[in-house]
């Protein structure tokens, strides 16, 4: 018996929700950019999810849209926490 395409695809996006919640539970999230990337990464999966099931690429859509979100939360959080170490260290170099 022959796996259905439905059901490879639904084994992919399940292998990739288990890779965003693995992430999500390491990143820790004691600064703002483990938090922003962990925010940023389930966002942008739901989006991406709902963008590719639109073209018939729900799965593929998720992790484009997992991995965008994170890359774009942690360059935001990363950018608030040098703006929040500067404000209370001046001498502070990055």
């Amino acid at each position: 018996m022959q796996n259905s395409g439905f059901a490879r695809r639904t084994r992919f996006a399940g292998y990739g929700v288990a890779m965003i919640a693995a992430g999500v539970f390491f990143a820790g999230c004691r600064n703002d950019a483990g938090t922003f990337a962990a925010v940023g990464s389930a966002l942008g999966a739901g989006a991406g999810a709902i963008i590719g099931h639109q073209s018939g690429h729900g799965a593929e859509g998720a992790l484009i849209g997992a991995g965008a979100g994170a890359l774009g939360g942690y360059i935001l959080g990363n950018e608030s926490d040098k703006h929040k170490m500067e404000r209370y260290d001046p001498n502070y170099d990055y």
